[in-house]
């Protein structure tokens, strides 16, 4: 959401501050009143500066009149795009949430129909967990799988369990698509979710989702410890920090918040 900049602000603002002012709002609204709205400078000003983002292919004008992204800003785009390290990224707030929860955190990344795990990071307690950078696990039985299912459609979800099926790895993994369901509803009401002994005996997890700039989830963290150390009540309380540090690093990624709508049924929730 572009907020509209202050008079006394955009008087001060340099003549770069207004080109990327302007350039910004041209990127996030479509008419010409809107950018000038936007930005809170005069329309002979942004009029000026949109004409030199036009000429420089920054921005690009449609037949109806309206901004879209011009070659040039897509060409930087995805050359910025194809250099995003993603655990350099979010190495920090992973620590940080280590340090927050004294448990080992996890960030796993969609890999076709699986969990793969590209951050470690251990607590300061004596024991290991079974888990390793690029290991890949099931999405059913684990925390981050069900945030990445969670943001899919109904449908999606059942072609999921067609493909993939639904393997039992623990006496208490989900094994059947109604459960699943089931449980998929509550991690997209709530926001989080919870692995319950179903991928490892002895462990559980709360994980959360992170979103790319799309918005899309295609990664989640997780904070994981041994249920002889942790009740799954005292797990739970720990989601409010994942989720916490989930925001962090989509944040990072370049996502844009916006506010919890209540998701409807085969919708794209959490």
């Amino acid at each position: 959401m572009t907020t509209t900049i202050e008079t006394s602000t955009v008087v001060a603002a340099s003549a770069s501050e207004k080109t990327l002012l302007v350039l910004e709002a041209a990127l996030t609204h479509s008419r010409f009143t809107e950018v000038v709205h936007a930005t809170g400078l005069a329309k002979a000003t942004t009029h000026r500066i949109l004409s030199t983002l036009t000429d420089r292919q920054f921005i690009a004008v449609a037949p109806d009149g309206s901004y879209l992204p011009g070659p040039k800003i897509l060409s930087l785009a995805g050359r910025a795009l194809e250099r995003i390290d993603i655990s350099a990224i979010a190495r920090p707030f992973v620590d940080d949430l280590v340090a927050a929860t004294h448990c080992t955190v996890h960030l796993g990344a969609v890999n076709g129909d699986e969990i793969v795990y590209l951050i470690r990071a251990d607590s300061d307690k004596p024991y290991v967990m079974p888990s390793r950078v690029g290991l890949s696990v099931p999405m059913h039985s684990t925390g981050v799988g069900k945030v990445v299912l969670a943001d899919r459609s109904n449908e999606d979800l059942a072609r999921f369990v067609a493909r993939a099926g639904l393997p039992a790895r623990t006496p208490h993994t989900i094994t059947t698509l109604e459960a699943l369901q089931a449980e998929i509803d509550v991690v997209r009401r709530v926001g989080y979710a919870l692995d319950r002994e179903e991928n490892v005996p002895g462990l559980g997890c709360v994980a959360a989702p992170v979103r790319d700039h799309t918005g899309r989830v295609a990664y989640g963290v997780s904070v994981s410890t041994l249920l002889l150390e942790h009740t799954l009540e005292q797990i739970e309380d720990m989601a409010s920090m994942a989720t916490d540090a989930a925001a962090k690093i989509s944040a990072a990624l370049g996502h844009q918040s916006v506010p919890h709508i209540p998701a409807h049924q085969g919708a794209r929730p959490l």
